[in-house]
Parts: C-alpha cells; sequence; structure tokens
C-alpha cells in the first residue's frame, strides 16, 4: 500500500459524513444547500470534529443529496443516517450524533407526502 500522511494503515473511516454543497442557478426551479449555507456549516463541523481530537471520522462536501427541498442535506455513513439541517443550531445536535452515537430524532430527515 502507498503511504499515508496522517499515517493510517488502512483506507476508509469509521464515520463517513457527507454534507450538500451543491448549487443552482437562482432561476432554477428547486431549492439547493448552498444557497443555505451548507458550506459555512459543513466548515464549522469540520473544525470542530478536528478540535475534538477524535481520529476516524471525515466531514466533506458531497454532490447533490437530492433532498434539498427539507433544509440542507446530510448523510451519515456507513449508518446511512440522513439529515435536514436547518442552520448553525443543528450543528451541535449533529457533532453529538457524530462522536456519541446520541440519537437526534429533531434533525432527521423526513420527507413530506
Amino acid at each position: 500500500m502507498g503511504l499515508d500522511s496522517k499515517g493510517r494503515l488502512e483506507p476508509g473511516f469509521d464515520t463517513h459524513v457527507f454534507i450538500c454543497g451543491h448549487s443552482r442557478s437562482d432561476d432554477a426551479t428547486r431549492p439547493n444547500c448552498c444557497s443555505k449555507n451548507s458550506l459555512g456549516m459543513l466548515t464549522e463541523l469540520k473544525k470542530r470534529v478536528r478540535d475534538t481530537g477524535v481520529k476516524g471520522i471525515r466531514v466533506q462536501k458531497s454532490g447533490c443529496l437530492d433532498f434539498c427541498e427539507n433544509g440542507i442535506s446530510c448523510v451519515i455513513y456507513p449508518m446511512a443516517e440522513w439529515y435536514s439541517l436547518q442552520g448553525e443550531k443543528d450543528i451541535d445536535t449533529l457533532l453529538e450524533r457524530i462522536l456519541n452515537g446520541t440519537p437526534a430524532p429533531e434533525i432527521e430527515m423526513k420527507i413530506d407526502e
């Protein structure tokens, strides 16, 4: 295996968090997560995870997760848990979920029928 700049011996992460960073033009018929400050939230969450010193967690931008109507789309793997973030107020809840496995029903993505 090739060298790893972070000293890992195997590829992969224990927890992989994707936050939608997709944007659409102003005249698009659908909303987008980027216009809701998803990239600002991504930056803040990455910083907070890094500050904890916990290894094995990767937080990164994704392309469109296809649920922009519900808020800022976020998915955590390998659990395949989907969340709708409404703003900075949800970062603490999401961080608690990522670090401690604390259930976060208040930010779970719910699809209206």
